[in-house]
């Protein structure tokens, strides 16, 4: 417009123009907070972008991700069997319409979900039962490409005097060992509050012995994953399927597994897992990565309360313990476990016992693979602070190592390493006496 004017010759007043100038100022900085504002209210609206739900032989999980925290609320109808979750400021996206279509029939909690709106035009997820169920809402930050979630897990009533499934080898197992342990003690009642230490060290030769095999990582924590997308947790549960059919082939040794399945389970679940079998040996199975990509050999890792023997040893534990970030569980619980000193007292011996069954198993490994380190490493691994129970961490192999990771992809090195820890336990079992464990009164 200016051009036009002086090229007509029009005169244009000086004072006119400074107040053009103010005036297209002020359009521009109004619309400058305009978009702003609706930037900002854009933002604080969130956007559900996933949903996932799971039905695992435990608890059923529902993980609803989103670009920014949700406001939300839960409510239990009862005697209608439905949970109602309103989800504030949510908008109808997609990924949570989605939703209803991934209920599994075979889901033994959940039998429908729909999406509808509240009076008051909130968002709401309305999830039928089909028992009775307890049900724990929590939240979780963002970490490791996920964005903020909402986490329902659904486990059954503590009232519905519901049995382990069948279809759970474990927990029949877990049920198994309780009908004999109640009958062992009809007539002396073990008190509450009691734990099982190993400070009874003499063997029984009647009995099989439980060793209980962990497959590290599983469900939504893959694990490590290899130059060509091989993930940890499908090498570890195969090399621990290997590994338990092969220990059952054994006479007085039985194998149970921590997980059979494409799911996650926490690290201190796996611990308690263990001692509901009454194992009398936990292996973790593993096939980690490190950053240095020409890292490679096996390695095997017992508990240390003073610190780790290593800068990888160290790192790996620290890796490792951060699983049940990326898994989502919410780190509000208390280990009751180890705040006992009676039990540090147990653990200490636990540690030295877990020590003998790795310097074992490592030599046996040697002979199939090269070592990493040739002796055995000590580091923090949550996984491994069974108080009660020797327990060790197999690194199967470096899955970072393109070289490894073709190891660790092959049915015949599964099977190597499979047969090789099975050695190493029974030169464990062969060499050392045999811990009994014993129960032994607690005070809280």
């Amino acid at each position: 417009m200016l051009t036009t004017l002086v090229n007509s010759g029009t005169s244009l007043d000086i004072s006119k123009w400074k107040r053009y100038r103010v005036l297209l100022l002020a359009i521009f900085s109004y619309l400058s907070v305009l978009i702003v504002l609706i930037s900002d209210q854009a933002f604080a609206s969130p956007q559900v972008t996933s949903t996932r739900l799971w039905a695992g032989p435990e608890y059923t999980r529902l993980t609803i991700e989103s670009n920014s925290p949700i406001k939300y609320s839960l409510s239990e109808n009862g005697s209608a069997k439905k949970i109602v979750m309103a989800l504030e400021g949510v908008s109808l996206t997609p990924a949570l319409e989605s939703l209803k279509n991934k209920v599994d029939a075979k889901d033994p909690f959940i039998r429908s979900a729909r999406i509808e709106r509240s009076q008051s035009q909130k968002l709401q997820l309305v999830l039928g039962l089909k028992v009775n169920v307890t049900p724990k809402l929590f939240t979780l930050e963002p970490m490791e490409g996920f964005g903020h979630r909402l986490v329902l897990d659904i486990y059954p009533s503590t009232q519905s005097g519901s049995t382990p499934k069948k279809d759970d080898p474990l927990m029949a197992l877990v049920s198994e060992f309780e009908s004999r342990r109640a009958m062992q003690h009809q007539r002396k009642p073990t008190p509450s509050g009691t734990i099982l230490t190993n400070f009874d060290r003499k063997p029984s030769s009647s009995r099989n012995y439980i060793i209980a095999i962990d497959a590290g990582h599983g469900g939504k924590d893959p694990g490590a994953i290899g130059p060509k997308g091989t993930r940890e947790k499908d090498v570890t549960l195969a090399i621990a399927r290997k590994l338990k059919a092969r220990i059952d082939k054994e006479p007085n040794m039985r194998a149970v597994l921590i997980r059979d399945g494409d799911y996650f389970i926490p690290l201190t679940n796996r611990r308690t897992k263990a001692r509901q079998a009454n194992a009398d040996l936990f292996i973790s199975v593993h096939a980690d990565a490190v950053p240095r990509l020409q890292a490679h050999g096996s390695s095997v890792y017992a508990l240390s309360e003073n610190g780790a023997t290593s800068t990888t040893a160290s790192w790996l534990a620290k890796k490792e313990n951060e699983s049940d970030l990326i898994g989502g569980v919410k780190l509000d619980d208390k280990d009751h476990y180890l705040r006992k000193t009676l039990i540090d007292l147990s653990l200490n011996a636990t540690i030295n016992d877990s020590i003998k069954l790795a310097s074992n198993v490592l030599s046996s490994i040697g002979n199939i693979n090269h070592l990493h380190k040739r002796n055995v490493e000590q580091a923090g691994f949550a996984v491994l602070k069974s108080p009660d129970i020797p327990s060790i961490l197999v690194e199967t192999a470096f899955i970072s190592n393109p070289n490894e990771e073709e190891k660790l992809r092959s049915q015949s090195y599964q099977d190597k390493m499979a047969d090789a820890i099975t050695v190493g336990i029974k030169r464990y079992f062969a060499n050392n006496s045999i811990p009994t464990r014993t129960e032994l009164a607690q005070a809280e």
